[in-house]
């Protein structure tokens, strides 16, 4: 299968997409009265990776405005699962493996959208 790396040589793609199937794996068993959050979970996470994927194939302030809503959606996933794993309501230690993997995210992405001169 061939792999799809920012246009930078960056993981930011692969490390999203690992993130976001953690993410959602998580939250698919969320009690009821927490289902909201767990919903902005499966759209954040997924968000994610689709942007940077998108963001790839774009130029120009297109290809940053993707970047953008890719590490906006990656800080809106951490703290959903910050307040999941406070609330008991899913497994702490993977979740910490998801918040550290969309933190490398949103490092990767922030590179993208300001490059070095």
């Amino acid at each position: 299968m061939h792999e799809t790396r920012s246009t930078n040589g960056f993981d930011a793609l692969d490390k999203a997409i690992k993130a976001a199937g953690i993410a959602i794996s998580l939250v698919m068993r969320v009690p009821a009265p927490l289902k909201p959050i767990a919903d902005q979970v499966i759209r954040a996470a997924s968000s994610v990776p689709a942007n940077i994927a998108e963001g790839a194939g774009r130029s120009g302030r297109d290809r940053f405005h993707h970047y953008r809503i890719a590490y906006g959606s990656a800080k809106e996933v951490d703290i959903h699962l910050r307040l999941l794993k406070g609330a008991g309501s899913i497994n702490t230690s993977r979740a910490e493996v998801a918040i550290q993997l969309f933190d490398d995210v949103r490092a990767l992405t922030w590179r993208l959208i300001h490059p070095r001169e």
